[in-house]
């Protein structure tokens, strides 16, 4: 199994947000995790994408490049992109640039994005997952064809367009994020590109439907079974050396998230912090506990990629370097072993 923490860039002081130093140091913390991350041995670090408060990754190709120049190793993905409202040339340009500054180590999980942000872009809520899969197949033939002609729609006719520059090993992996779509499932079994299921939802048992159905369109396709890869997310991730510890230290983090989902109109799912560990697919606990979550998340997920926030928001700074390092010395170890990962 492999480990991606994904960093979705908030503000660390929501009553400061207005400030310059506000800003900085959320991007300084990002940064550093990524730094400590490739240290401890975790196999990705990603960006998430938001257009709107309180978010600040809205511009993650910037600040992969930024942790591509001073990393060496750690794979370098995206979570999500929201191709839904973006331009797909874009897209192809910017992340085969940082692909080839790499040295590749970029992959994408694409989606229709969560939030509001479309308006940003021209895009109503309705107009979005027809947009990500014809943006979708754009992308591809962008990235694995010589020559590309598309014709007018949602964009411009495009009349004989070679692109440049082009990933440095081929098309990127590009993993397709689902939390409630049949739609990006299919186009994924199509295309023979794996899943990340968010697992953010009200319990992974709830996701089994989605699963069977991705794990159908591939054998109707004709695909091998052993070909199917899959990765699943998590809401919450904090480990520490205690289960106690472990509520004490995240209490701060959920009760943040309850008030931001909130805000922008949502509404919290769980009443508490013991609730929310207790019934969620949230990774917070001590290491015996989060592997036999992960454990059982893999009857469900099949998964040989596990991805979750690695967001400090609302956390002491203590209590995130010390989870990181708690999960890379006390959990991964033993999952790579009981799960091992599929064939390259």
């Amino acid at each position: 199994m492999k480990f991606f923490g994904v960093a979705p860039i908030r503000y660390l002081d929501s009553a400061g947000a207005d400030e310059p130093s506000a800003t900085r140091a959320s991007f300084e913390l990002t940064v550093a995790t990524a730094l400590r991350m490739e240290e401890l041995g975790f196999d990705g670090f990603g960006v998430g994408e938001r257009h709107h408060w309180p978010f600040l990754s809205s511009a993650p190709p910037v600040v992969l490049a930024h942790v591509a120049a001073l990393t060496s190793r750690i794979r370098l993905f995206t979570g999500v992109t929201v191709l839904s409202m973006l331009d797909p040339v874009r897209v192809a340009e910017d992340y085969a640039t940082l692909d080839q500054l790499s040295g590749g180590r970029v992959e994408l999980i694409v989606g229709k994005g969560a939030g509001p942000g479309g308006e940003l872009f021209g895009l109503r809520p309705e107009e979005q997952r027809p947009a990500l899969a014809d943006n979708f197949r754009l992308l591809h033939e962008l990235w694995t064809s010589d020559s590309v002609t598309w014709p007018a729609g949602r964009r411009p006719r495009l009349d004989d367009v070679h692109l440049l520059p082009r990933p440095l090993n081929g098309r990127p992996r590009i993993w397709h994020g689902s939390s409630s779509s049949a739609e990006s499932l299919a186009l994924a079994a199509e295309y023979g590109d794996p899943v990340v299921f968010s697992n953010a939802g009200l319990s992974s048992e709830s996701a089994r439907p989605l699963v069977e159905y991705y794990r159908a369109e591939w054998a109707r396709r004709g695909r091998p079974a052993d070909r199917l890869f899959t990765g699943a997310g998590t809401p919450g991730f904090l480990v520490a050396k205690t289960s106690q510890a472990a509520l004490a230290a995240y209490r701060p983090a959920f009760e943040r998230l309850a008030a931001m989902q909130r805000s922008i109109g949502g509404r919290p799912p769980y009443a508490s912090v013991e609730d929310f560990v207790a019934r969620s697919p949230a990774l917070v606990g001590s290491p015996e506990q989060v592997i036999d979550k992960v454990h059982r998340q893999h009857e469900i997920f099949g998964h040989s990629l596990a991805v979750f926030s690695v967001d400090p928001d609302g956390l002491p700074l203590d209590d995130h370097w010390t989870s990181l390092e708690l999960f890379a010395t006390e959990v991964a170890p033993t999952l790579r072993a009981s799960l091992p990962d599929p064939p390259p």
